[in-house]
């Protein structure tokens, strides 16, 4: 077997390794592990940004109104810096999917509910891939579409609960971590009581990641969050290189 040219390295950006930039709402709310804020939770390093004045209120209950070119200007500081590809920290952000991968030219995963056709794929056709969301009242079938989701996804929110929606969307300082669980568990037994073709169930809110766990036990069904998505995401930004590989499979 010919030997193996020497190794050589190529330059041209400034931070190497942390393949995704992450585009964070400008919040004060705490963000425990699992969720998408907090660094602890990825098993890689990210890229972190904060876009200045995207509040929850404003992005989930107000469309991201005035912000998409915020979005922009600091998605396009994260790829100067080094991001292959670029996540946000809201699934209501699937509206400006299209407008900041036009912009970044690199690949977007800007919403969980991206996952939606995809689980969809997997399941029975008689069974359908249901949404848990921060707010059902502002998730519209825009949201749903530009996210290549179908306009009739069941769907359920958590604003009946006592706890989550309410720390969240009013960026509140102080978080009461087993309220929130059980607004997640209350979130999900209402999706399958209310839509029992559903087979799977997605999150459309990056801070439901601490609760994954917990839905997957008490429904018995596969849980897809921003966790899952970024996760693949990242899989095919940084393809593992697998030890032994050689020139000769022999």
């Amino acid at each position: 077997m010919a030997g193996k040219a020497s190794a050589s390295a190529h330059g041209g950006k400034t931070v190497y390794g942390a393949t995704v930039g992450m585009l964070m709402l400008d919040t004060v709310f705490p963000r425990i592990p699992g969720d998408f804020g907090n660094a602890a939770t990825w098993p890689f390093p990210v890229l972190y940004r904060v876009v200045r004045g995207a509040s929850p209120n404003r992005v989930v209950r107000h469309r991201a109104e005035g912000l998409l070119d915020a979005f922009i200007e600091a998605g396009q500081s994260l790829v100067a810096d080094g991001a292959d590809g670029l996540s946000t920290t809201c699934g209501f952000l699937s509206l400006f999917q299209g407008e900041i991968a036009r912009a970044v030219k690199v690949p977007v995963a800007s919403s969980s509910l991206m996952q939606v056709p995809l689980a969809q794929q997997l399941l029975p056709n008689n069974q359908q891939v249901g949404v848990i969301t921060i707010s059902r009242k502002s998730l519209t079938v825009d949201h749903l579409a530009a996210a290549g989701a179908p306009a009739d996804t069941p769907v359920v929110g958590t604003e009946g609960g006592r706890e989550f929606t309410r720390v969240i969307l009013d960026d509140e300082t102080e978080m009461d971590v087993d309220a929130c669980r059980q607004d997640l568990l209350d979130a999900g037994a209402a999706l399958v009581r209310e839509h029992p073709q559903v087979g799977a169930v997605v999150l459309e809110c990056t801070n439901m990641g601490p609760y994954a766990a917990d839905l997957r036990q008490a429904l018995g069904l596969p849980i897809f969050s921003i966790i899952t998505f970024v996760s693949w995401f990242q899989s095919g930004l940084l393809p593992r290189r697998f030890n032994g590989v050689t020139d000769d499979p022999r």
